[in-house]
This record gives C-alpha cells, structure tokens and sequence, in this order.
C-alpha cells in the first residue's frame, strides 16, 4: 500500500524530506505558505526597467556540500550536475574597527601569514587549531547524524567518547583562548556563533567546529544563488513524484486523539499518514496546533525558551559595481562585546553595529542586470519580545546609520546609486516570513536546548507529526538542517514501514567532485 506524507513548508528540510521520503516509496505533497520555495533560503528577485535584481534571502555562506551531495546520490542524482558551486579563495575578507584585516584564505600557510600580520605569535597555533577540531568533528559527528528520541541516547559509547573533546564548561571564545590571544582572532573564528544566531562568549565550544568547517572544506558559492539550490532540489524532487504547492499556506493540523492525520489548507482536508513540519517551530506549534494537544511543547514552554537573534537586513540593487569589496566581508566592531550586550539587552538597537555585505556579483554577475550589481547586508540586532524596539519608528535612522558605517568597507557613494531596495526588520521576519519573534536562526543552540533538549525529530508531543529544519535536532545552519532531513525521513519510513535503506552515514572526505574555485576580490 501507498504511503502519503505531507510536509509543511518547502524550505531546505522539508525539499531535501520530500526528496528522500519520495525515494523509500511515499506519495510525498509539499504545501508552502508563500508563492516562492526555500522559506529563509529562498531568492529575493526584484523587476526594475533595466532588468531583474536576485538576493539570497538568508543564508549566503553555502558550507560542506557532502551532506546535500548525498541526499542527491541517494536520489541518483549528482549535485553537481544540478547546481554549479564555485569554491571562493580568499572564503571572506574579514575587517576589525580596531585595526587590521584577514583575508580568509582555505590555504592554511598563507592564513597563517594573514593572522600573522595581526598576532605573529597567535599563527602558529593555527595548525593545532585544525587539528584539535579535525578530531572534535570526527569524535562528535555521530551524535550529529543520529537521532536524540530517548535520554539513554546520551551514554551512547560515542557520545561519550566525544565529551572529553566537546569542553561543554567552555563557551568559543573561552576555548579559543587556548591557541589565541588576541582577541581579534578569537574573533576571527568565533564569528561564526552568528550562523547560530549566538554570541561567542556564551556559545558552546563545541561549535568551534564552525570556524574549521569553514577552512577544511570550503565556502562556496551557488551560481544564481542560494536559492538555485532549492530550485535544483525542487526540480528532483517533482521529477520523483513530488508534489509541490505554492501560495498554500496549511491552516490547521487535522488530530485524531494524539495523532496528526492530515492538514487544512484553502484547498480543503488532506489526510496522510504523517506530517512532516519545516515551517518555524516555535510558530507552527502555536498556530497550527492546539495548545492543549501538546504536551511538553506548550506554549507557555516554548515562551520561556531562549531564541536566537534576529537581523536588520538590505537587499540593494545598485547602478555599477564595487569591485574591490569581497564576495564576502564581515566588519566587526571595535567594541563587540558592548555589540553583543546591546543585541542580549534587546532595547534599543546596537549603536556601533557589526555588519556583513555580500556582495555576490564579483563571481556571479548574472545576479544583476548589466552595468548594476547586488548587495546584501545583515546587521544583527535583538529579536522581538515584550514591548522591545519599536521597528516602525526605528527603521529610517538605523538604516541611514548602515549606510553611513558601509563607508568603512568601502562602499561609499552608495544612497544615489541604489535603484532598488528593500528593508527587512525583526518585524518583518516576524511578519513576511512567519518566524517566532522574528529569532532569525530559531530556537538558541544552549547546552539545555540541543540533542535529546531540543524538539525532537519524530516529534515527542503528536504521534504521525515529525520535525525537519532548524527548529529540532541537530540544529541551523544549512549542513546540520539537510542532516535532520536525513534522520527524521529514515525515522518516519521505518515508522511506516517504507524503505530506507538510502540512509547512509556522510563522510568527511571532500566531495567526490571538484567545484571551480575562484579568486574572489
């Protein structure tokens, strides 16, 4: 018999569920809320007259391609045959207020001379550094792929294994301090706490794993953006029978007793065997299903979780190009800890914000119409709660401020040459892309909100209800959410009896092709 699955949102979890379930044999229906695919992940595009302008809307880092490369094998398919990535050398260009700058290059000799040029003691620890998180990966990866549905997960023989490694006691910064002293490069690998939503002085160091990550296997670009990655899963997924509804939102769960069988939408009921969610977590438990048919997950538990930051955003489109501004540049404030304490307060706006600007078209000028190019900018700033900032009034000025302190990167001259734009607020998020809070990366990545404390891939509260995305196990960032796409499909075949024998553990080898590598600017 035919096994029916719906799944709630067409963001990266719920396309990269939709392509593995439809593999083990299920009639998969994909309904998004909104008339484009990726949620967070998607494609900002945008007509002016003399041409089109497209923007990642999220995520831009695309990091450790192998685990969506073996999702696509599985479906017998190649990654990169469907989407061209570009490995970028230098990955970023990072810049202090305080003085000094790294150029973020993949070749270790030559970082080590970059971080030299700031902390000439500080870049001989470089290789220990690698070498330490090599380890750390590997000893902790298991705990990555496998499902956390019971306490006793956590005396798994490598889990515990793992713990020496992990320093759960330390936060990143805390950690780094071991092979860095100036705090610029402590800064310059713990940055990445950001994907995670988090400040490095309160994140745990088990996600120093993310700096290494970064240099081990690379920062690439998809061509025509993240969001062609989502068209291209999309894209296999309707070729093995997905079904994939736009401008769908779902209304309700449909329960029976405890169990989820099936979704309203516009369109009428829709009954399946199981529900898979990638819509935000924390908002679709509080408007999709009865506060009373939850248990553990009530709304009063999830009001009192902590979440992560939100983001100011600017998607530009601008008359000319800058050329000698990086794919990437992160610009990091000379007083980041005050930076972070103004984001934690959430009262006000941080007054002398760190930002980051993709600036895309230096490798992929078919982003922008002729003679134009992109840019994107995120500044992070406090998600929404209680009576907070008021986003309506603040918008105009922290915007000209953003502008003003681009001058800094070298985007100067900017206001009269933008011929597009779009503002993006917390409230936005909040708002335009249904998240909790407008909490950018979702639930925070806490040592009492991960593994078995986090939401639960086949979903603890609803029997026939399971979780993908950034919201349950493992956690955000694209890598770790095409992961929980990979445990929660092989816990819901073998729940419904399909086969799953696609699930194969990733490896840490490097994709078995070779992406081009440019030489970003």
């Amino acid at each position: 018999m035919t096994r029916s699955v719906g799944v709630i949102g067409a963001g990266p979890g719920g396309l990269a569920a939709a392509m593995l379930l439809a593999k083990a044999g299920a009639k998969v229906t994909v309904h998004e809320r909104l008339g484009r695919l990726g949620g967070r992940s998607g494609t900002v595009t945008a007509d002016a007259p003399m041409g089109r302008f497209r923007f990642d809307m999220g995520p831009t880092f695309f990091l450790y391609p192998r685990v969506l490369a073996d999702i696509f094998a599985a479906c017998g398919r190649r990654l990169e045959d469907e989407v061209e990535l570009i490995r970028l050398d230098p990955q970023y260009h990072i810049m202090f207020e305080e003085g000094g700058a790294i150029q973020a290059t993949p070749d270790i000799a030559r970082l080590m001379e970059e971080v030299a040029r700031i902390a000439p003691d500080d870049a001989a620890a470089l290789p220990r550094f690698m070498a330490d998180n090599r380890a750390k990966l590997a000893a902790f990866k298991p705990a990555l792929e496998a499902a956390f549905n019971k306490v006793r997960h956590y005396v798994r023989p490598e889990m515990i294994r793992s713990l020496p490694l992990m320093r759960p006691h330390r936060s990143i910064d805390r950690d780094l301090a071991s092979y860095f002293k100036d705090p610029r490069i402590r800064l310059a690998f713990s940055f990445q706490s950001k994907y995670l939503g988090m400040s490095p002085f309160r994140c745990p160091s088990l996600f120093t794993i993310l700096s290494f990550l970064e240099y081990e296997f690379g920062v690439f670009h998809p061509v025509g953006g993240t969001g062609a990655v989502m068209a291209a899963m999309a894209r296999v997924a309707e070729s093995m029978g997905v079904r994939i509804q736009l401008d769908d939102p779902v209304e309700e769960v449909l329960m029976e007793g405890r169990r989820a069988v099936g979704v309203r939408t516009r369109h009428g009921a829709q009954r399946y065997d199981a529900v898979v969610v990638n819509a935000d977590f924390a908002q679709a438990m509080k408007t999709l299903v009865p506060d009373s048919a939850r248990r553990r997950w009530t709304d009063r538990r999830i009001e009192g979780k902590k979440f992560s930051c939100s983001t100011f955003m600017l998607y530009l489109g601008i008359e000319g190009r800058y050329d000698d501004v990086s794919h990437h540049t992160i610009y990091l404030s000379k007083n980041y800890r005050q930076n972070i304490a103004e984001i934690e307060d959430g009262r006000a706006p941080p007054t002398e914000p760190s930002f980051y600007v993709q600036n895309a078209c230096v490798t992929d000028p078919g982003l922008a119409p002729p003679g134009h190019s992109t840019l994107y900018v995120l500044v992070p700033v406090a998600h929404r709660v209680g009576e907070g900032i008021d986003w309506e009034a603040e918008r105009d000025r922290f915007r000209a401020m953003t502008i003003k302190r681009l001058e800094r990167i070298g985007i100067t001259d900017l206001s009269r040459r933008i011929r597009y734009e779009k503002v993006l607020t917390p409230a936005g998020w909040e708002t335009d892309l249904n998240i909790f809070r407008g909490a950018t990366f979702n639930l925070s990545h806490s040592l009492r909100q991960m593994l078995y404390l986090r939401p639960h891939n086949r979903f603890e509260d609803l029997e026939g209800m399971y979780l993908v995305g950034g919201g349950t196990h493992p956690g955000s960032g694209l890598p770790v959410i095409f992961e929980s796409a990979r445990i929660t499909s092989r816990l819901l075949a073998e729940d419904l009896g399909l086969d799953a024998q696609w699930q194969a553990p990733s490896t840490m080898a490097q994709p078995d092709y070779e992406p081009a590598v440019a030489e970003a600017s």
